[in-house]
């Protein structure tokens, strides 16, 4: 059996599931693939089917932090990246995972810096991204991967992390790994979480996958309700005084209508 494992998490009737699929399947190093879902379809089925890839049905309660856990329930392996369903991996994604992870005496996550996809355009430099990489320049040095405060530094002016971009070593994580509590920032909580605990937030600097931007995506239709404002402060509320977590707040709603088309 092969050491890693892709969940694909569907949702629907994607049009981009397909080429996210390809690019898991052209890794190279391989990895076990499955799609997970709970909006169980034809258009799912008859993709799986061509593809040669099982389908597994959340028949429990649904939701996004609901499907990921389940997601990562039904993994037969401790190493599992929870792969988007609208995103393209990069064909080293899986080698590099395995080659970083194994510098880590205890890895908890494994995570890249990514670049976006944009009405088919691949965009490596805008606003938002290079925050991002500003936020998680103290993880490049690998003698900071094991250090909460380092780690909670990164999280406390934003959710740097590419929640795409990231593989679960479950052998070193309590299950589930996320709490049913937000509806937009509900990564950024699990790695709040997962920042104190004894292990390493393995980083790797380099763009290792492409996430897409685009209307029909969860991230989009959230930042449409306005949802995330009221969990962003709730957030940094984790790591700061009201008084500051009002003002960054304020900043980071800005910085985030980036995901808007």
């Amino acid at each position: 059996m092969n050491e890693h494992t892709f969940a694909i998490c569907a949702y629907k009737d994607s049009h981009y599931l397909e080429d996210c699929i390809r690019s898991l399947e052209n890794q190279t190093v391989k990895s076990n693939i499955y799609i997970a879902t709970s909006t169980p379809d034809d258009f799912i089925h008859d993709i799986a089917r061509r593809h040669e890839l099982p389908v597994y049905v959340n028949e429990g309660e649904h939701g996004i932090t609901q499907d990921w856990n389940f997601a990562l329930s039904i993994a037969k392996t401790d190493i599992v990246t929870i792969a988007h369903q609208d995103d393209i991996y990069l064909p080293d994604y899986t080698e590099n995972c395995l080659k970083y992870s194994s510098e880590a005496k205890k890895p908890l996550i494994y995570f890249t810096d990514y670049a976006e996809l944009r009405n088919g355009n691949v965009v490596a430099e805008n606003r938002n991204l290079k925050i991002k990489r500003f936020l998680l320049k103290g993880l490049k040095d690998k003698k900071n991967w094991s250090k909460a405060s380092v780690r909670r530094r990164s999280l406390s002016l934003g959710d740097a992390i590419c929640a795409p971009s990231v593989t679960f070593f479950l052998n070193n994580l309590s299950q589930p790994v996320f709490n049913n509590h937000f509806e937009a920032s509900e990564d950024w909580e699990a790695w709040e979480k997962l920042s104190g605990l004894d292990g390493d937030f393995v980083y790797n600097p380099q763009i290792q996958m492409y996430h897409r931007i685009h209307v029909e995506s969860t991230t989009t239709k959230v930042l449409g309700e306005n949802q995330r404002t009221a969990e962003t402060y709730e957030m940094y509320r984790k790591f700061w005084p009201a008084w500051i977590a009002r003002i960054l707040t304020k900043a980071y709603s800005g910085s985030e209508k980036s995901n808007q088309i």
